[in-house]
C-alpha cells in the first residue's frame, strides 16, 4: 500500500475539515469521527509494521516530492520536499502516537462542552504530532511542530481546570522561546548546506539527510571546520546551544521545566495524557533526530554540560515529586525526571545508552498515560487530587488500586515492565561511557542510580498514604470503582507496560540500528577542542 505515512498523517486532518461542516449540535456525531479515525490509523498501522519489517534500507516507507523550490539568482535556489521516512527512531514514536490517541479519544468521551472545537483540535494534534515523527526535511518538521502548539494552547486554554489561562499561556511562551531558537539555527543550516546531487548549480537545502551526511558549503558559519566566533564560542557552538535549549525546553530539562506542573494540572486528562506520552517525546526525538546527528562534535564538546543537566534532571524532579502534595504534580515531576534518563542515554554515546533512551521514550509515553488516566478516574469523582485528603482507598476501590500499583511499580522500574529494561539500558550505556568514551563523568553515572532510590521513594509513600489506613476521603464515602469505559482505557496500558517489559526484544531490534549508526558517528570523531 503506498502513502501510507502520508494517510496516518493527514486522515485526522481532513476529518478535522469535515468537522467543521457537521452542526455543533450533532455532539455524538464529532465523538465517533474521532473514534473512527483512531481506529483507521491503527489498521494503517498494523500495514506499516509489516511493510517496514519487509523493507530493507536505513529509512522505509520513504515518500519525496517536491514542495517549495525558488530560485535566488545570484544566491542559488531554495528547496524544501515533503519528505517523510521511518526508522529505528520514528517507527516506534508513531506506533505510540496512536495507540496513545486512540486513549485519548476514548478519555476524551466524557468532555461535553463545545465539544465540536474540542475533538477538531484533537484531530489537528493527532496529524501534527505523528507528522513531527516522520519528517525527515526540517522546514516540514519544523511546520509540524508549530502545528502542535496551537491545539494544545487552546485545548488546555478552554478545556482546563481554574487556572487554564495562566498554564496555557506559560505553555505557549516557553514552547514559542524554543521554537524561535530552532528556528534561528535552522535558517543557519540551510544557508550552509547544499544538496549534493546538483552540481552545475547551488541548491540550499532543508534535509536532514543532507545535513546529517555533512554536506556543507565551504566557507559557511555552520561548517564543521570554520573559525569565526563569537564570544568564548564558535557560531556553530551557538548553533548547537540554541537547538539543544529549543529541543530541552520540550523535553523538558531542568531549569526549563517550571511550565509543565502548571500545563498538567490545569489540563484535562486526555490532554495531560497526550502532553506526557507524546509531546515530551517530541523534544527528546528533535535532539535524537536533529541535535545529535547534525552536531556530534559539539555534544562532544558540551558533554560535561549535558551530562550534568540529565543528572540534575534526574535527581531534582525526583526530589519534587517526593514533596508533591497533588497527584497530578507528582506524576508531571516524575516524568522531568526520567526524561533525565533519556537525556542521560543519548549523551552517553553508546548503543546501549541510546537504545536505552528511545527505549524510555516509548516506555514512559504508555506508563504516563496509564499513570495520568489513572489521576483523572480519581478526580471525575471526588475533583481533589490532594494526596493528604485520601487513605484507605485500597478498600473502597480495589480494581483501581491493582492498576494504580501496575502503574506506580513500571514507572519506578520494577523487573518485569518496560520501565526497567528501559532504565537498565541507560545505566549500562551511562557506565560504559565512563569507562571508555568518557562522554560521562564516573560520579554522574554512579550519581544517576539515585533516581532510582528517590522514584521508590515517593511511589512507595504514595501509596502508604493514599490506599492504606482508615478510609479517610471527605468528599464523597460511596466511592465508585473502575467503569467498563475506565477499564477499556487502563487494560491496554497495563498490558503493554508488562508485554515490552516481559518480551523487549522485538522492540529493540527495531531501535539498535538507528542506535548503533549513531554511536558509530561518535566513534568516528575526536574531539576538535
Amino acid at each position: 500500500m503506498k502513502h501510507l505515512l502520508s494517510l496516518l498523517i493527514f486522515v485526522p486532518v481532513a476529518a478535522a475539515f469535515i468537522g467543521l461542516l457537521i452542526p455543533s449540535t450533532q455532539k455524538n456525531t464529532f465523538r465517533y469521527i474521532t473514534l473512527s479515525v483512531s481506529l483507521i490509523q491503527f489498521v494503517l498501522l498494523v500495514f506499516v509494521i509489516a511493510d517496514y519489517q519487509a523493507a530493507g534500507t536505513e529509512f522505509r516507507l520513504v515518500e519525496q516530492t517536491p514542495w517549495i523550490t525558488l530560485d535566488l539568482g545570484a544566491w542559488g535556489t531554495l528547496q524544501s520536499h515533503y519528505f517523510v521516512g521511518l526508522d529505528g527512531l520514528s517507527l516506534p514514536l508513531v506506533a505510540l502516537s496512536v495507540f496513545i490517541m486512540l486513549i485519548a479519544t476514548l478519555s476524551s468521551w466524557n468532555i461535553d462542552d463545545k465539544v465540536k472545537g474540542y475533538f477538531t483540535l484533537l484531530l489537528i494534534l493527532n496529524g501534527a504530532i505523528i507528522g513531527s515523527f516522520c519528517s525527515l526535511d526540517f522546514l516540514l518538521f519544523y511546520v509540524f511542530f508549530e502545528f502542535m502548539l496551537l491545539p494544545m494552547y487552546f485545548l488546555i486554554g478552554i478545556w482546563g481546570g481554574p487556572k487554564r489561562e495562566y498554564a496555557s499561556i506559560k505553555f505557549f511562551l516557553y514552547t514559542l522561546l524554543g521554537s524561535i531558537f530552532i528556528l534561528m539555527v535552522m535558517i543557519g543550516l540551510y544557508i550552509s548546506v547544499q544538496d549534493p546531487s546538483s552540481s552545475d548549480q547551488l541548491i540550499h537545502t532543508f534535509s536532514i539527510m543532507h545535513m546529517k551526511k555533512g554536506h556543507f558549503i565551504d566557507g559557511s558559519i555552520l561548517h564543521p571546520l570554520a573559525t569565526p566566533s563569537l564570544g568564548p564560542f564558535s557560531f556553530r557552538g551557538w548553533a548547537f546551544l540554541l537547538v539543544f535549549f529549543g529541543f530541552a525546553i520540550k523535553l523538558p530539562v531542568v531549569p526549563l521545566h517550571t511550565w509543565l506542573p502548571d500545563a498538567h494540572v490545569q489540563a484535562p486528562t486526555p490532554i495531560s495524557i497526550i502532553l506526557a506520552a507524546l509531546l515530551l517525546k517530541v523534544g527528546a526525538y528533535g535532539l535524537a533526530r536533529i541535535v545529535w546527528p547534525i552536531f556530534p562534535d559539539q555534544v562532544i564538546y558540551f558533554h560535561w554540560m549535558i551530562s550534568f543537566i540529565a543528572i540534575l534532571s534526574i535527581i531534582y524532579g525526583a526530589l519534587n515529586a517526593m514533596a508533591s502534595k497533588d497527584l497530578k504534580i507528582l506524576i508531571a515531576y516524575s516524568s522531568v525526571s526520567h526524561m533525565g534518563f533519556v537525556l542521560l542515554g543519548l549523551v552517553s554515546g553508546t548503543t546501549e545508552g541510546i537504545s536505552g533512551a528511545v527505549y524510555q521514550m516509548f516506555s514512559h509515553g504508555i506508563i504516563s498515560a496509564l499513570l495520568f488516566a489513572l489521576a483523572g478516574v480519581l478526580y471525575d469523582r471526588t475533583h481533589d487530587r490532594l494526596i493528604i485528603n485520601y487513605s484507605g482507598l485500597s478498600s473502597k476501590m480495589p480494581v483501581y488500586f491493582s492498576f494504580i500499583l501496575i502503574g506506580f511499580f513500571a514507572s519506578l522500574g520494577l523487573p518485569g515492565f518496560s520501565g526497567f529494561i528501559a532504565e537498565v539500558m541507560v545505566f549500562l550505556g551511562a557506565f560504559k561511557s565512563a569507562g571508555s568514551n568518557h562522554l560521562i563523568p564516573a560520579w554522574m553515572a554512579i550519581l544517576s542510580v539515585s533516581g532510582l532510590i528517590l522514584g521508590a521513594a515517593y511511589y512507595l509513600w504514595t501509596i502508604q498514604r493514599m490506599f492504606f489506613g482508615k478510609f479517610a476521603d471527605k468528599t464523597n464515602s460511596a466511592l465508585p470503582d473502575l467503569d467498563r469505559r475506565e477499564l477499556l482505557i487502563l487494560i491496554p496500558l497495563a498490558i503493554a507496560a508488562f508485554v515490552f517489559g516481559l518480551f523487549p526484544q522485538s522492540l529493540i531490534d527495531v531501535i539498535n540500528p538507528f542506535a548503533k549508526q549513531l554511536t558509530d558517528l561518535f566513534a568516528s570523531l575526536t574531539n576538535p577542542y
